[in-house]
């Protein structure tokens, strides 16, 4: 089994942003896409907050100033969403 490295990790080089999803473009060709609900903060924002988006370092995550998010390459490949919330309390 392959281990990730920083030196063959995966970058963002895109992103775009359907009505419920956004496409996170990587430089190995693969194409991720990712439920907005899975974060807030820009399922509530408007389209301009979420194109004011841009790469952290050579593109390990995003980062949109405005809206205070970053998310990373390595946590949409995980399938991790929002990791600001709270889990569910228990009953």
């Amino acid at each position: 089994m392959r281990t990730l490295t920083l030196e063959n990790d995966p970058l963002a080089v895109a992103v775009e942003f359907s009505a419920d999803a956004f496409r996170v473009v990587l430089d190995d060709g693969r194409e991720l896409s990712v439920p907005l609900a899975w974060f807030p903060r820009l399922l509530h924002a408007t389209p301009e907050q979420r194109q004011a988006w841009e790469l952290i370092g050579r593109g390990e995550g995003l980062h949109w100033e405005e809206l205070d998010e970053d998310i990373s390459v390595a946590g949409l490949l995980a399938g991790r969403g929002d990791q600001t919330r709270r889990p569910p309390r228990a009953a």
